[in-house]
C-alpha cells in the first residue's frame, strides 16, 4: 500500500498556518481542530516548515507561557522531511520511526497534497495483516476441505 491510498481513504485536508501567526493562536488552532501538527506555508502555498504539539510543549517547558507570544516562524522546524504519494506504508513508517516524528507531509511536484500520521500508517499495516491472516485462514480451510 502507498501513501496515495492512505490519502484516498482519509482525505487530503491539511491544516496550514502562516509563519507570522502567534504561537498562542497556533496552539488554539491545534486544540480546536484536535490535531497534532500544523504545516507552515507561505502566501503561495509553499511549504516553509512544520509546527507540532511537541514543539510547543518543549518551548513552554523551556520558556514558560511567555514563549507563546512569539511567532510560528520563529520556532517552526524549517527542514521538513516529506514523502511522495508513491512512498510505501513501510517506507513512511521507517522514515517516521527513524527520524522520531509522528507526521509526514506528502508532496507531489513541489505541491503539498496531504499529510499522514504514524497512526494512519499503523492502522493500514494492521488492516493489511488482518487481511493476510484472513486469506491464510481461507486457504487453509479450502485445502483441508
Amino acid at each position: 500500500m502507498t501513501v496515495r491510498r492512505i490519502l484516498e481513504i482519509k482525505g487530503r485536508e491539511v491544516v496550514t498556518i502562516d509563519p507570522a501567526t502567534t504561537l498562542a493562536e497556533a496552539v488554539k488552532t491545534l486544540a480546536e481542530r484536535r490535531i497534532g501538527v500544523l504545516v507552515v506555508t507561505g502566501s503561495g502555498g509553499d511549504l516553509q516548515g512544520i509546527l507540532s504539539e511537541r514543539d510547543v510543549v518543549r518551548l513552554v517547558a523551556g520558556g514558560g507561557m511567555d514563549a507563546l507570544s512569539g511567532t510560528v516562524g520563529e520556532v517552526m522546524t524549517r527542514e521538513v522531511t516529506t514523502a511522495g504519494e508513491d512512498t510505501t506504508v513501510d517506507e513512511a513508517m521507517e522514515i517516521m520511526t527513524r527520524r522520531r516524528f509522528r507526521h509526514l507531509p506528502v508532496c507531489e511536484g513541489g505541491r503539498l497534497v496531504g499529510i499522514v500520521s504514524i497512526g494512519d500508517v499503523v492502522k493500514r499495516r494492521i488492516e493489511a495483516a488482518e487481511q493476510e491472516a484472513e486469506e491464510m485462514r481461507s486457504y487453509i480451510h479450502a485445502a483441508a476441505g
